[in-house]
C-alpha cells in the first residue's frame, strides 16, 4: 500500500535532533526545513509574529514538528525572585515553553483537517539534574500542556510531545549535566517523532530515555 505523502514543517530542522527528524521522514515526505536564521523559512519561535508570518509563507501543511527551544542550566542559587523578565527561568519559559505552545497555536489555525503536532520536552521533566530546575520546569509544563490540549484540538488535529533524553551527538556540549545518564542516537529519537506524524495517536508523551 502506498503511503500517503505529507507536507511537514520541521522548526529546529538544523539541530542535532532535527536533522535526524529530517533524515527519518524525508524519504517519504515533503519536508520543510524552519530555523531561526537558517532553512527554507526563518521562524524564532519567541516571536509570535515570526510564527505566523512563517507559517504563512509555509503554504498548506499536513504536519508540524518542533525540535527547536532553549533554557538556561544554572544552579538554582542564581535563580532569584523577580518578575519574568528578570529571572533566568525567562529564557526556557518564552523560548521552549511559551514559543512552542505558540507554535502549536498558530498551527492548529492552519494544518489541513487531521493533521498533526509534535513538540519537544525532554527527560528532566522527570529526571532532574543539579543545575537543571528550569529545564525540568519547562519539559514538565509542555508535556501536560500537551495532555490537556490534546482534548480540545479542533478538526481531527492530533498533538504529541516527543520526551528524549540526552542524544549521544550532544555528549559533548551537555555530558558534564548529564553525568550517569545512557545517552540515545538521534536517529533513535526520530523515530518518536516519526510515530508522531505517520501514526494515529494524540495526547502522548513518547519518552526515548536509554535502556
Amino acid at each position: 500500500m502506498a503511503e500517503h505523502r505529507l507536507r511537514i514543517l520541521v522548526v529546529g530542522a538544523s539541530g542535532t535532533i532535527g536533522k535526524a527528524i529530517v533524515a527519518e521522514l524525508k524519504p517519504r515526505h515533503e519536508i520543510i526545513a524552519v530555523g531561526r536564521k537558517s532553512g527554507e523559512i526563518n521562524i524564532d519561535i519567541a516571536d509570535a509574529a515570526s510564527i505566523r508570518d512563517g507559517l504563512k509563507k509555509a503554504g498548506p501543511l499536513d504536519a508540524v514538528i518542533c525540535a527547536a527551544g532553549s533554557v538556561t542550566f544554572a544552579p538554582l542559587d542564581n535563580f532569584k525572585a523577580a518578575p519574568l523578565g528578570e529571572n533566568l527561568h525567562t529564557i526556557g519559559i518564552a523560548s521552549k515553553l511559551l514559543g512552542q505552545i505558540n507554535l502549536a497555536l498558530a498551527a492548529r489555525d492552519v494544518l489541513k483537517d487531521r493533521g498533526s503536532i509534535t513538540l519537544t520536552s525532554g527527560i528532566l521533566s522527570e529526571q532532574p539534574i543539579a543545575a537543571g530546575s528550569s529545564a525540568s520546569m519547562v519539559n514538565a509544563a509542555i508535556d501536560g500542556w500537551v495532555k490537556g490540549a490534546a482534548i480540545e484540538m479542533p478538526r481531527g488535529i492530533r498533538i504529541n510531545v516527543v520526551s528524549p533524553t540526552l542524544v549521544t551527538e550532544s555528549l559533548p556540549a551537555f555530558g558534564p549535566f548529564f553525568r550517569g545518564f545512557e545517552t540515545v542516537p538521534a536517529a533513535r529519537a526520530a523515530l518518536a517523532y516519526s510515530r508522531s506524524v505517520e501514526g494515529l495517536q494524540t495526547g502522548q508523551v513518547y519518552k526515548v530515555f536509554g535502556g
